[in-house]
């Protein structure tokens, strides 16, 4: 993930993590719809803006062949070293999403997928975007719906305020920050993108197990060092009701709703 003020690097060890066990559990689904959405084809040039371990952009390189070019840039050299192992053949550059280090006008697509929260200026990272996408370009972003709109974490993250406290909405909800499309209209017009198609899905976030998804969500943010044993001990058993009815045979589908936005340069 990339910002202008973020520091955090984890290792590619903990990237390989990554691309076993989140990518197919809660990414890779978005991948081909955004694509779709955005009109990839052979020939494109493609650009994947805070590309992790690369899902966006290896789904992308099947699509332009050998005609097209793929280019992956995040902050984050673990990813990259991962990204780079899967598919050595794509450009892999690292780079921060406040400045892109590539010349205007450079790419007929350009995506960013579940990344656009985690950047501090989240406006100014889309006119970066627009700056590189040529003149008629297109701009694809996919984003979390807003937690209103999520069918199974909203009633989670409700229960977990009541044990927690108030603050564990704010704590829960990094994900679904630009989940609301009012407001993420106005940003795409603040960097001079008109948008041309939203599309809204409902995914799943497939998780080993109820309980894992609890730990990754509340260990994940500091909300774990604001609560005491007890109340994380009441936080795991109320979740196993809450969600008790998205368990499968093999773990837990938990329905995850995004945005699929598509926007082309003035």
């Amino acid at each position: 993930m990339s910002s202008s003020t973020e520091t955090f690097q984890i290792s590619p060890e903990q990237a390989e993590i990554y691309e076993a066990t989140f990518v197919p559990a809660i990414f890779a689904q978005w991948a081909a719809p955004l694509l779709d959405a955005a009109g990839v084809r052979p020939g494109h040039s493609v650009l994947d803006v805070a590309c992790g371990t690369g899902i966006l952009a290896r789904t992308a390189a099947d699509r332009v062949g050998p005609t097209g070019t793929v280019t992956g840039v995040d902050l984050n050299d673990g990813m990259l070293t991962v990204a780079r192992r899967l598919r050595p053949d794509l450009d892999w550059r690292q780079g921060d999403v406040a400045e892109l280090p590539f010349a205007d006008g450079s790419f007929d697509v350009v995506g960013c997928q579940s990344a656009l929260m985690f950047f501090p200026d989240a406006t100014g990272a889309l006119r970066e975007m627009g700056r590189v996408c040529r003149p008629g370009g297109t701009v694809g972003v996919q984003v979390y719906s807003g937690l209103d709109a999520q069918p199974a974490y909203r009633p989670w993250v409700e229960m977990v305020a009541r044990h927690a406290g108030p603050e564990a909405v704010g704590l829960l909800s990094t994900y679904w920050v630009h989940g609301y499309l009012d407001t993420l209209s106005g940003r795409f017009a603040s960097a001079g993108l008109e948008i041309a198609d939203v599309r809204t899905l409902l995914g799943t976030a497939r998780w080993e197990s109820i309980d894992q998804m609890v730990r990754i969500e509340v260990e994940s943010t500091p909300l774990v060092d604001r609560i005491s044993d007890e109340v994380y001990r009441r936080i795991r058993e109320e979740s196993r009701e809450v969600l008790g009815k998205y368990r499968t045979e093999t773990g837990a589908d938990v329905p995850l709703a995004a945005h699929l936005v598509i926007a082309r340069k003035r």
